[in-house]
């Protein structure tokens, strides 16, 4: 098992918050979490904002200020939309790829106290969504 702390560690390139750039449907993101936080939002000007953000904290806490101007089908989709975002930065990053596939057949918790949906939660019975999509993209890697 392999537990990927939420803060900085040696796994980092595998967080939203690593510096790698991800192209989108043509559009240039600085980070996954700043791609993850447009796809929330139709609105274009909002999109634009996350995009420009300074960082991804910032991406963050400007999707948390548009919270109600969400897609009306986010919670349906969030999983996919991430699990297609992610996929790409390990396609156009060479070294996220290869770490990836170095974690052989372990399996990955994103090991976050402070969210249970996408990390393991306080108790470490968290869903651990981040995880999940890390070890499908991997599963795909392996039998190309």
């Amino acid at each position: 098992m392999i537990k990927i702390p939420y803060y900085e560690t040696s796994y980092f390139s595998f967080s939203n918050f690593s510096s790698h750039s991800i192209k989108i449907d043509g559009v240039l993101y600085p980070t996954v979490e700043h791609a993850f936080h447009a796809a929330k939002f139709d609105n274009e000007k909002i999109k634009e904002e996350i995009k420009s953000a300074g960082s991804p904290l910032k991406a963050f806490e400007i999707g948390k200020k548009y919270k109600p101007q969400r897609r009306s089908n986010w919670d349906e989709t969030k999983v996919s939309v991430l699990q297609k975002i992610i996929a790409e930065k390990v396609k156009q990053h060479d070294e996220v790829r290869k770490a990836l596939l170095a974690t052989g057949n372990e399996e990955i918790i994103e090991d976050n106290p402070l969210d249970d949906f996408w990390g393991n939660g306080k108790d470490g019975n968290g869903q651990n969504h981040m995880g999940k999509i890390l070890m499908r993209i991997r599963n795909e890697l392996q039998f190309q």
